[in-house]
């Protein structure tokens, strides 16, 4: 069954998510530490986890699998998603793949310790409009491609 997975608590595109989801008449859950409102449709629906560290991520891995487009903008969790045959596509539209995800994963332990190191590295760009447009070409492609 194909299914869209949300990590949600800092997802910036939601409603685009919730737009796609609804013209393809796929099921989104949206998976969070806390409650966010929801649009009133069968389809959407909400799962609050405890805000243990990683819960939101382990409820989501126990439901990826083939079939299955997590949204997410954490690498690791993107890694253990891509491990059970998930799709994965970053806010800004990226999709994690399985060749390129461990140079994803080295980035991001280098900028880890730079941070620690108390170097000032800064973060991610602003999201853009052509982030958001990146991201609905990439869930609707991937959707159509999953629902053939």
């Amino acid at each position: 069954m194909v299914q869209i997975l949300i990590d949600a608590d800092a997802c910036p595109v939601k409603d685009e998510t919730y737009k796609v989801a609804t013209r393809c008449k796929v099921p989104v859950v949206v998976v969070s530490n806390s409650p966010i409102r929801i649009p009133d449709s069968a389809l959407i629906s909400r799962r609050i986890v405890s805000d243990a560290f990683d819960a939101a991520d382990d409820w989501i891995v126990e439901q990826a699998g083939p079939g299955s487009v997590v949204i997410t903008a954490d690498i690791l969790l993107a890694d253990r998603c891509l491990k059970l045959g998930a799709a994965v596509i970053a806010p800004n539209g990226k999709p994690f793949t399985t060749s390129a995800i461990g140079s994803a994963i080295a980035t991001r332990a280098i900028m880890a310790d730079l941070r620690a190191g108390g170097d000032v590295v800064g973060g991610p760009p602003p999201f853009s409009k052509t982030d958001r447009s990146r991201f609905l070409s990439a869930l609707d492609e991937t959707l159509r491609r999953l629902l053939r």
